[in-house]
């Protein structure tokens, strides 16, 4: 799992499954691009990433979160629901924005 923290008036949160780092997906008129100059982070836990987590929601950031494990752990921590989960390709994403 690659967590990365962008800091900024706005922290932006990344997190994306690394196998998926450097992958583009597309899907009709829509394109899922896990560039590594954004997404590449440090390589976490799940509890890490959990814990990642709950520190950024409550300071107010922004989270692009991509891949299958990345989505579990964005659920298990609640902040996201099913229904704002996308896809492309079979890849699940999702933007939060607390």
């Amino acid at each position: 799992m690659q967590v990365k923290v962008q800091k900024s008036c706005r922290d932006i949160v990344t997190i994306c499954d690394s196998k998926l780092l450097g992958k583009t997906f597309e899907q009709d008129k829509f394109q899922l691009d896990v560039k590594e100059s954004f997404y590449k982070g440090e390589e976490k836990t799940k509890q890490e990433t959990l814990d990642i987590i709950k520190k950024m929601s409550i300071e107010d950031a922004t989270f692009n979160i991509v891949g299958k494990e990345a989505i579990n752990i964005a659920l298990e921590a609640g902040i996201i629901s099913k229904q704002g989960i996308k896809e492309i390709q079979g890849v699940p994403f999702a933007l939060v924005l607390l």
